[in-house]
């Protein structure tokens, strides 16, 4: 059920009302101008989350980065979590980890034709992707991670809530898992509430959308989780999910926030899940890589890993795996699919904001402006010559 996964921990509560006064006082510094948020001459869409840990916010990335690239250029600017890189650094084929950290590769790898740029201070980055001796026509940026990031003012804002972390439900850190209070979703423009079950009844949509107790102003969308065919990381053939059998035992390698989601979503093709948890952009090291060998040897046949895209960056090329387990390694990709047919209605609202606000358009309408004004002022000299 929905916000499932919430764990509070009460006797924290008094340290986050403290991070929680904290928090609310620099939103009113914001709101008031005392801080300034700062618009720019190219369309913005911001994707970020309230709430610390996993929210799905690589796949909806991508997911506008498919719907955008063919028709504008796309750049995606990220902070780069845990890279040991600093500053404002233009992602290439040869980019690594160390450099850019694990998502912006994983972005540029799917997408070598957009832009994938990681900067901590996003008006930088923006200015550096808008300047054409860096970044030669960028039409759209995409904002990964920057709910919080208000010295950058997005047109269009999304804010992704897990079902199974309903803000409404949580608590700030370090109590709960909330980086602001749940007001602050009113800065959003489109509220998406991710990794919804498939199977959802039309009365817990209609309860979600009470309690979420959205502004007039706000749209709000569900999507869920869809897992492709399993990629070898090495070697073999593709693998349908439909072809794992009752018998199999899954090694499921993770290094991210919420792993739940990915092993309640696996158990209908197999009960025999053996989860390998790390925390969220965990950088592998030879030891792991040594307990992954042994584990996964120590498990009996049919068995296979899988592992996630983020994870499989991390892990690629890494010295020291055996051959049974670079022979058996998959990644699991995944992409979101909206539910209540909301999705040519959300395609829509983005491609028309990027289309009416794009520096093309805004170039183009300043000319015929400028035109306009010096016909008018001929026209005035001109009758007064008469």
């Amino acid at each position: 059920m929905e916000g499932d996964f919430i764990k509070i921990n009460e006797w924290l509560l008094p340290c986050s009302w403290v991070y929680g006064g904290a928090v609310r006082l620099r939103n009113q510094l914001f709101d008031i101008g005392m801080l300034k948020s700062r618009s720019f001459d190219v369309p913005v869409i911001s994707v970020g989350n309230i709430t610390v840990g996993g929210s799905g916010k690589t796949p909806h990335v991508e997911y506008l980065v498919k719907l955008l690239k063919d028709k504008v250029k796309v750049a995606v600017l990220s902070r780069g979590y845990k890279r040991k890189s600093k500053g404002f650094i233009l992602a290439s084929k040869d980019s690594t980890i160390g450099e850019i950290g694990d998502e912006p590769l994983q972005m540029k790898k799917k997408f070598p034709d957009i832009y994938v740029a990681v900067d901590k201070n996003r008006c930088h980055g923006i200015d550096m992707l808008t300047d054409n001796n860096i970044a030669k026509d960028t039409e759209v940026v995409l904002l990964d991670d920057a709910f919080q990031h208000r010295y950058v003012k997005p047109g269009i804002n999304i804010l992704l809530v897990d079902y199974h972390r309903l803000i409404i439900y949580d608590k700030l850190l370090p109590a709960g898992r909330l980086r602001e209070p749940k007001e602050g979703k009113s800065r959003a423009d489109i509220v998406i509430v991710t990794k919804c079950p498939a199977d959802m009844k039309p009365m817990e949509f209609r309860v979600l959308i009470k309690a979420m107790n959205l502004r007039p102003y706000q749209k709000l969308y569900f999507t869920m989780l869809k897992y492709g065919n399993l990629i070898p990381l090495y070697c073999g053939d593709e693998m349908r999910l439909e072809e794992l059998t009752k018998q199999h035992n899954v090694l499921l390698l993770t290094g991210i926030a919420s792993p739940k989601q990915m092993i309640y979503d696996l158990k209908p093709y197999t009960e025999n899940i053996h989860p390998m948890t790390f925390g969220d952009h965990h950088q592998f090291t030879a030891k792991d890589i040594r307990r992954l060998n042994e584990k996964f040897s120590e498990l009996p046949e049919p068995k296979l890993i899988i592992t996630t895209e983020k994870d499989a960056t991390r892990i690629f090329g890494m010295d020291g795996l055996s051959e049974e387990v670079r022979h058996n390694i998959f990644t699991l990709p995944v992409e979101v699919q909206f539910m209540l047919d909301q999705q040519e209605m959300f395609n829509q609202k983005i491609i028309d904001y990027v289309s009416k606000n794009s520096r093309n358009s805004i170039l183009t309408k300043a000319k015929e402006e400028h035109k306009e004004h010096k016909e008018n002022k001929e026209e005035k000299t001109n009758t007064i010559k008469f």
